[in-house]
């Protein structure tokens, strides 16, 4: 379960909102004035009815009564609704059209920077938290953009313009209802405090639901076939839970503070009001166009702050996401490369010297690991589970950094190279299939434009998966469902193998990729590669130890250390490690 204690929104939280609306402060400035105007427009209502009783209704049934003034007022009552409504038309449409860009860009940075992210963040970062993160919390940032900071300038210039008017009305009433403010900046404290304490606590639960919700679909079939549903459904009833607790403490706290505390102290003013006149009656004549006015804005003073208390709510959620995207964007290991691509291809010379790497800490899974590949050379890395053998290719795709010693491509260091210009002549096939929803045109080329329909279906020959493709409805316009469930994983693999081969690597990494091929199609990839590894380094994670018989060396890892090398025949004749590891897959006896 994700954990997030609740703490007051930083400096750099609001600076980092701050730059992303600062291409846009014209724009905002613009939609602010225009609020301003409107709600300033239509505070003038009771004024003008207050006018036209006190100064003109009064005097209905004498001569001194004219109607046209009336009208006239009546009109620029009117007018001025018209005008208001016009205004925040617009201060609307600028303000959401303004979030949306900012959004946007928001979204956009986060997409490039998690493309870049090295492969070890993803190792402890749920695919649930960073989707909800991407989808859910940007579009709480933008509700911050959009409704609060409408809604503050609203409230901020709607209470300030009453108060204004009170005074205009009557000073020393007005003066009573200036004991407000200190009231509802305790409840906001109040709100703030514990609300942002609830609302930390509902992120961290729907981000853990998310998550927990990817991870069932994906492996839904070993779910069903373990019987484990109920499991999980309480596992999510646990989380939905305390979710649903958190919601209901906040919701109370809204009631009890705000909306309760808010119509409470309206009702004494209301009252205090109608007093204060109602004793001024009985000394004196009050203008019942004062009265009516003044109860209006009264009335009108408590709309905008209870406005303001609600979009509280928006604005806690708006900055614990933004907390939380922000997080991701701070992320150390973001991998940036804004140059070019290297023009040229490169040769495919590798060489590791002396590595040694972990994971964590010192608990190394790699010793002292030195090999040499040349152009054009196929070397294969065999080894139990835990041996290290992933690590090696890990390691010189630049997933993650050697501790000790360098791993050179064409005789320069790879530390110090952009991981994009180190991969760029690059391809891997993995055991575990992949395929994107499309087609498998696309799936072979993904977006490359120097990979059209020609080149695709010659990738597809070389590795025989034209044998089924050719077959298809539709060729290599043949849609792909999410993950190509629908092909069996000897095709889906054949794909990969031919995406790879598509691109033109120089180094080509397989791993352990023919581990889910029949016999039959093991042949035919076992075929092109005598053709297509000319010219072009090549590595083999190999569970299969009969595909690696004509690699130019073996490399055999145990516990993180190489501890034999050569050929097939110079191995067997060892009879060592890899000798029985051959005899077993075979069936043979071991000779100890």
């Amino acid at each position: 379960m994700e954990k997030e204690a609740a703490k007051p929104v930083s400096r750099a939280t609001i600076r980092r909102l701050a730059s992303y609306a600062l291409p846009y402060k014209y724009r905002l400035a613009v939609a602010i004035f225009v609020l301003m105007t409107a709600v300033g427009i239509d505070l003038l209502g009771p004024v003008i009815y207050k006018t036209i009783i006190d100064k003109h209704l009064s005097r209905i049934g004498t001569n001194a009564f004219d109607f046209a003034p009336v009208l006239q007022l009546i009109g620029l009552y009117i007018g001025a609704i018209a005008a208001a409504g016009i205004l925040n038309y617009t201060q609307s449409y600028l303000l959401q059209t303004t979030a949306l860009r900012i959004v946007f860009n928001m979204r956009m940075d986060l997409i490039r920077h998690i493309q870049r992210m090295a492969v070890k963040f993803f190792d402890n970062a749920p695919v649930g938290q960073l989707v909800n993160r991407i989808a859910n919390d940007t579009e709480s940032i933008r509700d911050l953009y959009m409704s609060f900071m409408a809604t503050f300038t609203v409230s901020l210039v709607q209470v300030s313009g009453i108060f204004l008017y009170l005074f205009y009305l009557d000073a020393r009433m007005a003066s009573y209802t200036l004991i407000l403010l200190p009231l509802y900046a305790t409840i906001m404290f109040f709100l703030l405090k514990y609300g942002n304490r609830y609302m930390s606590a509902m992120r961290a639960r729907i981000s853990d639901m998310n998550t927990l919700l990817s991870e069932s679909i994906l492996v839904m079939p070993v779910l069903q076939l373990f019987r484990r549903e109920k499991e999980t459904i309480r596992e999510f009833e646990r989380f939905n839970q305390d979710w649903q607790n958190n919601n209901f403490k906040h919701l109370r706290l809204l009631s009890t503070i705000t909306r309760n505390l808010i119509g409470f102290s309206g009702a004494l003013l209301v009252a205090g009001v109608i007093w204060h006149y109602g004793g001024q009656s009985l000394r004196t004549s009050i203008e019942i166009g004062v009265l009516v006015a003044f109860l209006d804005y009264i009335n009108r003073l408590f709309h905008p702050v209870i406005a303001t208390f609600d979009q509280l709510v928006n604005a806690q959620r708006a900055f614990v996401s933004a907390e939380r995207v922000f997080a991701i964007l701070n992320e150390p290991g973001a991998e940036i490369a804004e140059r070019e691509l290297q023009e040229g291809r490169k040769r495919g010379d590798v060489k590791f010297d002396n590595v040694w790497f972990a994971y964590k800490d010192d608990e190394y899974v790699l010793r002292g690991i030195s090999f040499e590949a040349k152009r054009g050379q196929t070397v294969a890395f065999v080894g139990h589970t835990g041996s290290g053998k992933s690590s090696v290719m890990n390691l010189l795709l630049g997933f993650y950094e050697a501790r000790k010693g360098t791993i050179l491509v064409d005789g320069h260091d790879i530390s110090g190279m952009p991981k994009q210009h180190l991969r760029q002549d690059m391809a891997v096939v993995l055991q575990d299939p992949f395929l994107f929803a499309g087609d498998i045109k696309f799936n072979v080329s993904l977006y490359n434009p120097a990979i059209g329909p020609e080149e695709v279906r010659k990738a597809l020959r070389d590795v025989g998966a034209d044998t089924f493709v050719d077959r298809l409805p539709k060729g290599i316009d043949e849609p792909v469902v999410e993950r190509g469930s629908t092909l069996s994983a000897g095709q889906r693999q054949l794909i990969t193998f031919a995406r790879a081969l598509a691109f033109n690597p120089s180094i080509l990494i397989l791993d352990e990729a023919t581990a889910s091929i029949d016999s039959e199609t093991e042949g035919l990839i076992q075929n092109a590669l005598q053709v297509l590894s000319r010219g072009r380094t090549t590595f083999v994670i190999a569970h299969r130890l009969s595909t690696i018989r004509d690699a130019d060396q073996i490399l055999v890892l145990h516990k993180g250390e190489i501890v034999e090398r050569g050929k097939h025949d110079e191995l067997m004749e060892l009879r060592g490690r890899y000798y029985k590891m051959y005899e077993l897959q075979k069936g043979g006896a071991l000779v100890s």
